[in-house]
């Protein structure tokens, strides 16, 4: 069986794939890497180089990222499994320190490391806590709580537990992911990370954020020009989180008023995102 594989789901991802990949491909202690492709018409695939540890899963249309994972897992075992954004770049210090970290852990599920900005800052979502219905209420305008996202809190000196990493970065270990199950592929696109960390925490199993591994992530490389789209996405994605974790456990008020919320953003700031998807 192979030790570790890696995934990069691809959708008009352009040159930025190909540096993806040429990364990976550099990390010896990857095996084996699938780009799976969701119906590009870029021709992204077409600057991909011919490697024996590279396989291209093309798909024919967009399934979405948690559909395209899924089936790109389903295509080959393997004791670890890397997913990785296309606009992503990693290398063989970080692979071989989340390795080494998850064999010494067997308790562990996943780890992810510290996600990078192009200038370096830290990235939003790379470490964060539950977003509860009411901590999602004081955000969704503006009020952001560090009970959320940890961006700016003091970076832990050693591996901590989180509540959620970012599906940008993920090193995942096959005996946790077939007893939780595989992503949720009733969302398309954003919030399938938060719900996989949630779904492993409640069978028991840790996930992990690593201060000292770093990777550098080009935020967006995929989704450029479809701001309103994506954010769509991202909104419905939300609105499906608190409905399947939260619709029981808070009192009908409550969950109304996220679900209003959640939605009166989008619509508040769609016109925003078209503008600016226009002028890029």
């Amino acid at each position: 069986m192979t030790t570790i594989a890696a995934i990069i789901v691809n959708y008009n991802a352009g040159d930025k794939l190909r540096r993806a990949v040429a990364g990976a491909l550099a990390c010896p202690s990857i095996d084996r890497l699938v780009v799976a492709d969701n119906g590009s018409r870029d021709r992204s695939l077409e600057t991909l180089p011919k490697h024996p540890r590279l396989s291209i899963l093309r798909h024919g249309r967009n399934l979405g990222f948690a559909a395209a994972n899924n089936s790109a897992i389903g295509s080959i075992e393997a004791s670890y499994y890397l997913l990785l954004n296309p606009d992503a770049v990693i290398d063989e210090p970080a692979i071989a320190t989340m390795y080494r970290f998850m064999e010494a852990h067997p308790d562990i599920g996943m780890c992810g490391p510290r996600i990078l900005n192009e200038d370096g800052s830290e990235q939003r979502g790379c470490r964060r806590e539950e977003p509860t219905p009411l901590a999602a209420l004081s955000t969704l305008f503006g009020k952001r709580s560090a009970g959320i996202n940890k961006v700016g809190a003091p970076l832990p000196e050693h591996p901590i537990e989180v509540d959620a990493i970012s599906g940008a970065c993920m090193f995942v270990r096959r005996q946790a992911l077939d007893d939780v199950g595989p992503l949720d592929e009733g969302y398309f696109l954003h919030c399938e990370d938060l719900d996989w960390c949630k779904r492993f925490w409640q069978k028991g199993w840790k996930v992990i954020f690593l201060p000292d591994v770093t990777i550098t992530h080009s935020k967006g490389g995929s989704s450029r020009g479809r701001q309103v789209r994506v954010e769509w996405h991202k909104h419905k994605g939300m609105a499906r989180y608190y409905r399947k974790f939260y619709r029981d456990r808070y009192p009908r008020i409550v969950m109304v008023a996220v679900y209003t919320a959640i939605w009166a953003r989008f619509l508040l700031l769609a016109p925003v995102w078209a503008i600016r998807s226009h002028l890029r």
